[in-house]
């Protein structure tokens, strides 16, 4: 009997305890049954109740189905969606990052009858036209259309919502006014309309929405002054207003926010002072990128709430208040007119991990204080009147990253100290007055990237164990008075080595040949001798050779045709026999190459027979060569055919698949005469198929283990996806071949070459203003499509002028858009820039992120703009553009000096258009990431450069 008796029991408790599946209504069994066969992960379930089915959820008694969530399912035919409007208990519907591309009429009209529905989520799909007119919804809650591509404005669509709190329609491509009809009953709490073309001002009716908490207007096109009673909105918590056109000063009613944590109103053209009491209740403020001026407010920063503060590109004088929140994190100063000392109270900020204060008229010494700031990542006071010298208590920072002293009037030694920061990866103490030697103990700093000494008196010579630091990027050490052996320098070097100006004398080192990554070698302004080693031919990666001034003698070396710049002025004794052979008039010490006289022969007889200079470009591109790391081009065996395991062909282009023709492609690659391109990472060969359509066919190379092909199948699904991209400015994958060791992916071919051949190359003026912007326009829409892309952003490995081709002197396209997704960067046997991009593109943050971003794709474009508005390479005699851009246009009278005067000069219109994209350029190319525009604003900004 009592065994019976439990029995019984357990009956009941199983019941009790699991749902019972048969509760679930019959009709809307049969709504699920339906559409499961739209919805194929439904239609894959064994399990009959649809309560237990992915993404659905029912109410406690199973009795209806409560939320449905259809996210990121791939799904692109919208017409099934009325049928789900059927099951009228929905609370929640999720149908976000899909690629649906409409709404249909009849789920809006569906759904607006379901009273219950208080979720609908649309972010991250394709949806184009304007935004629906939601009729009905009565109990609409939250409605979310991110990060889609709908258009039109918004005047009454949303005006019969009765509980709307929550709207989002950031990253559109929505215009007109800021919609002030958003709902019956004024219940709106966050409104978020980032990222689109608003326009106008902030219009008073927005004010009326007495329950804000968020307001995001940030990244559109608003103009005009901040509402007077802007105060009023007593329970906003952020206000977001960064990258417009806001102008007039900003409202001293701010100061009423009593729950205002968060206010950025950064990248806009605000003036005057900043008000007093603004911060009394926030934890982050920024209003970077205006023209505030006065003073600080003394009690802007001390309080006690206050994590994040950026103030930088700004007009402010006076000195930096002494009281600042005990719980501050970041403080950005940076790019004013402040003066007088560094309040030694920074010391107390045991939370300070960031701390700039650079380019100012700051003075006295650097507080010893500082080295109790324990949790500093980055120190940065360059660029101001600092004397003194180096505090020893800096050697405590055992955090700090980044360093950064530079253009001071420091004096004193080097402290040996130093060795006790170790994690510092960026010290640039260059442009003071130190000297001594430099300590062995800085060999110590074992994840060192960039070490600039350059421009102060240091003496002696440069340490033995120096080739210890095995991270070590770029070694500036010119302008001082070094002398002595010059040791074995650290492989890993890439950006450049520097030992101009000092006093080495003697053989140049054939040690040299083996910093196989370096791009630029600057050993001019010395007092070296002998014959240049042809050792340094064998230096795969060279650009720039520097060797100017000295006492060399001898011939000099054949170079490859990637040595864009060799300098070899003021060595009387040097021969060029490159010169003596090929051009009837030599310049001493002047190199050029056999392609290059080449060109100017061409050129001479196009012009005799009138010609246009595009078919001369055209003839140089194909004859120009660039590459990194890879063996030399020279005369070698054809190999016989790859074997082909796998082709497929991307593109529904009916063209390109007649054309396209895999065997005869694999013949092409196989002789290294119809190579056109060598980059980094890949090799271009120029393929003419049957039908005498010519492609591009570019090779990746598996065998190198910074590519993350697992198998073919994997890198067949990246390409796929990529393959259905579509825009006219970035090159898609038109087909693709897989072989044991190797990639080939076919592209349509660009017969003007690279932008860099183009810009740098013999016939660089030959580009006009117009072609420049077009080119410019061109690439920012690729980019900002890339980076738009609905299933996640698609980010460039290596964005520079070298990776652009252009199919005509007005038509770019953006190369490598699939390095992103094949490249291990932790496999990476070189250093960050091997998978971070080139020299002079790369942001000054990878160097301690290692991380690849939206904001770095940003600086690696803002310096193309300076190749395009300059006429000048992306590193200079061991400078960086943008670096020597920033250091020369502090001072806004001297913008002009900047510019290509070549192009400038041509009309005051084109001048006009070509310093308001140097703005444009100059916000891309700020040092901190945070402060760099979208791309989407970018693009809209050089529209309006018009």
């Amino acid at each position: 009997m009592r065994s019976h008796e439990q029995r019984v029991y357990f009956f009941f408790f199983f019941l009790s305890s699991v749902p019972f599946v048969l509760s679930l209504s019959s009709t809307q069994k049969e709504i699920m049954e339906k559409l499961s066969r739209s919805v194929l992960v439904w239609g894959n379930e064994k399990e009959p109740n649809p309560c237990a089915w992915k993404g659905v959820s029912c109410s406690s008694d199973y009795s209806s189905i409560a939320n449905l969530s259809l996210s990121g399912l791939s799904l692109s035919d919208s017409s099934f969606l009325p049928l789900v409007c059927e099951i009228v208990s929905l609370e929640a519907l999720d149908l976000s990052d899909n690629s649906f591309s409409s709404v249909p009429e009849g789920f809006i009209t569906a759904c607006g009858k379901i009273d219950g529905l208080k979720q609908l989520n649309f972010s991250k799909n394709r949806l184009v036209g304007s935004l629906p007119a939601f009729n009905g919804f009565v109990g609409l809650e939250s409605l979310d259309f991110s990060s889609n591509k709908l258009n039109g404005t918004i005047v009454s669509q949303l005006g019969s919502l009765n509980d709307l709190k929550r709207l989002y329609l950031t990253s559109n491509y929505l215009s007109g006014n800021v919609p002030i009809n958003l709902g019956n009953s004024k219940v709106l709490e966050h409104l978020i309309l980032s990222k689109n073309s608003f326009t106008g001002s902030i219009p008073d009716g927005l004010l009326e929405y007495r329950k804000l908490v968020r307001i995001d207007l940030s990244e559109n096109q608003l103009s005009g002054p901040l509402p007077g009673k802007i105060g009023d909105l007593s329970k906003l918590e952020e206000l977001i207003l960064s990258s417009n056109n806001l102008s007039g000063e900003i409202p001293m009613n701010l100061s009423n926010f009593q729950n205002l944590l968060r206010f950025a109103a950064n990248q806009n053209k605000f003036i005057g002072n900043i008000p007093v009491g603004i911060s009394r209740s926030l934890k982050n403020l920024d209003l970077s990128y205006n023209k505030l001026g006065g003073q600080i407010p003394t009690d802007l920063l001390m309080q006690s709430n206050l994590q994040t503060v950026d103030l930088s590109y700004n007009l402010l004088e006076g000195s930096i208040p002494a009281k600042i929140s005990p719980n501050m994190v970041r403080l950005r100063l940076g790019s004013n007119s402040l003066h007088d000392t560094i309040p030694s109270e920074l010391g107390t900020l045991l939370k300070l991990t960031y701390l700039e204060l650079e380019n100012n008229s700051l003075s006295g010494s650097i507080p010893s204080e500082l080295g109790s700031c324990r949790s500093l990542a980055l120190l940065n006071l360059g660029m101001n009147y600092l004397t003194g010298s180096l505090p020893v208590e800096l050697a405590s920072l055992s955090s700090l990253q980044v360093l950064k002293l530079q253009s001071n009037k420091l004096v004193g030694e080097i402290p040996y100290q130093i060795s006790q920061m170790q994690s510092l990866s960026i010290l640039n103490i260059s442009g003071n007055l130190l000297s001594g030697s430099i300590p062995i103990s800085i060999s110590r700093l074992q994840n060192l990237t960039n070490l600039n000494l350059q421009g102060n008196r240091l003496s002696g010579s440069i340490p033995a164990t120096i080739d210890s630091l095995k991270y070590l990027l770029e070694l500036q050490l010119g302008n001082n008075q070094l002398n002595g052996h010059i040791p074995g320098m650290p492989l890993s070097l890439q950006i450049a080595l520097n030992l101009s100006h000092n006093l080495f004398e003697g053989a140049i080192p054939e040690t040299l040949s083996r910093l196989q990554g370096l791009e630029v070698l600057d050993l001019s302004n010395n007092k070296f001798s002998g014959a240049i080693p042809t050792s340094l031919t064998r230096i795969g990666s060279l650009t720039q050779l520097l060797l100017a001034n000295n006492q060399l003698s001898g011939v000099i070396p054949e170079f490859g045709k990637y040595v864009t710049i060799i300098d070899t002025t003021g060595n009387p004794r040097l021969v060029n026999r490159t010169l003596q052979r090929n051009s009837p008039q030599s310049f001493p010490g002047k190199r050029k190459s056999v392609a290059v006289a080449v060109v100017i022969a061409v050129a001479v007889a196009a012009a005799s027979l009138g010609i246009g200079v595009t078919v001369v470009i055209a003839v140089s591109i194909s004859r120009r060569f660039y590459r990194v790391k890879d063996e030399p081009l020279g005369a070698t065996e054809d190999l016989p055919p790859p074997q082909v395991v796998q082709g497929n062909l991307l593109t529904a282009n009916a063209i390109h698949r007649s054309n396209i023709d895999f065997t005869k492609a694999m013949e092409a690659v196989a002789s290294t005469s119809n190579i056109l391109l060598k980059t980094r990472f890949s090799t271009y060969y120029k393929a003419v198929m049957p039908s005498g359509r010519s492609y591009f066919i570019k090779k990746i190379n598996w065998s190198d283990k910074i590519f993350q092909l697992g198998s073919h199948e994997k890198f067949g699904q990246e390409l796929e996806i990529l393959g259905k991209l579509s825009n006219s400015n970035v090159m898609m994958p038109l087909a693709y071949v897989l072989t044991v060791d190797s990639a080939y992916l076919f592209y349509e071919y660009a017969q003007k070459g690279t932008l860099f051949d183009i810009l740098h190359g013999s016939f660089g003026s030959a580009l006009d203003w117009a072609s420049r912007y077009s080119i410019a326009v061109g690439i920012a829409q690729g980019l900002a499509f890339l980076h738009g892309y609905t299933s996640g952003p698609v980010l460039l490995l290596d964005l520079s002028s070298k990776s652009i081709m252009l199919k005509s002197v007005k038509e770019p396209q953006i190369g490598d858009i699939e390095l992103y997704k094949v490249i291990d960067p932790s496999k990476s046997t070189g250093s960050v820039s091997t998978v971070a991009g080139s020299v002079g593109y790369v942001p000054p943050e990878y160097a301690y992120t290692m991380r690849v971003t939206m904001a770095g794709n940003v600086y690696s474009f803002g310096v193309i703009l300076l190749e395009l508005l300059t006429g000048k390479p992306p590193v200079s005699e061991g400078t960086e553009l943008a670096r020597w851009v920033l250091n020369n246009t502090a001072q806004r009278d001297k913008w002009d000096r900047i510019l290509d005067f070549s192009i400038s000069r041509t009309s005051l219109a084109v001048r006009n258009q070509m310093l308001a994209v140097l703005k444009v350029a100059l916000g891309c190319v700020s040092v901190v990431p945070e402060a760099r525009p979208k791309m989407k604003s970018v693009l809209r900004m050089l529209l309006n450069a018009r």
